[in-house]
């Protein structure tokens, strides 16, 4: 083994700081940005699209001859509940986070009423339930007083992805239906296109 020398003890502290540099640039770095700031880094499905596609075909709803007809018929705003959104999409999109808006964009609107869904009635009735055991009478709240649902809204997100080497568009289609309740015909059919085209080395689906 080569003796130690001065020489290699002037090597330690670059060496050691050498180490150090190549383990800060290892590190994870964290930007805090707006939330409705955009940011598409894959080009897939995300916040954003699913926030500006529900705010969009919630306007286009309320925006159509059904809503007052209802409303001079029935001398009140119609209840509406959403329904299932299917993801036939190749990618695992969260379909929650788009219902939730729409959820969102439907009550902040003012012009229907809005019930809860399938889920979250059951939760509410497992809470009367419970009420009904151990409720004062005065503040207990009776089964059966529901409000039934006017009109439902469900629909579907599909996509179709053309690859070529590098270069990707991705086509994004959603289409959602408000059904009434009372008598399965169709109030409003609304359909959004998103199309993007995305450039990267090592392109993947």
């Amino acid at each position: 083994m080569a003796p130690f020398t001065a020489r290699h003890s002037k090597l330690i502290p670059a060496l050691a700081t050498s180490l150090l540099l190549l383990l800060a640039g290892c590190g994870t770095s964290v930007e805090r940005i707006e939330s409705d700031e955009v940011k598409d880094l894959s080009g897939a499905w995300n916040d954003t699209d699913s926030r500006l596609v529900s705010e969009e075909m919630i306007q286009d709803v309320l925006a159509r001859d059904w809503l007052p007809e209802f409303t001079r018929a029935n001398k009140k705003q119609p209840a509406v509940i959403v329904g299932e959104v299917l993801n036939l999409s190749h990618e695992h999109l969260n379909v929650s986070t788009f219902t939730a808006d729409m959820e969102r964009a439907l009550i902040n609107s003012g012009k229907v009423q809005f019930v809860a869904s399938k889920t979250e009635r059951g939760e509410v009735r497992e809470e009367r339930k419970d009420q009904d055991l151990n409720a004062a009478e005065a503040t207990r709240k009776a089964a059966g007083q529901e409000y039934g649902a006017d009109y439902m809204l469900k629909g579907t997100i599909n996509t179709i992805i053309d690859t070529s080497g590098s270069s990707q568009v991705r086509y994004y289609q959603v289409d959602l239906t408000l059904i009434s309740l009372k008598d399965n015909v169709k109030a409003w059919v609304g359909q959004k296109k998103i199309k993007k085209f995305v450039k990267r080395g090592n392109l993947r689906d």
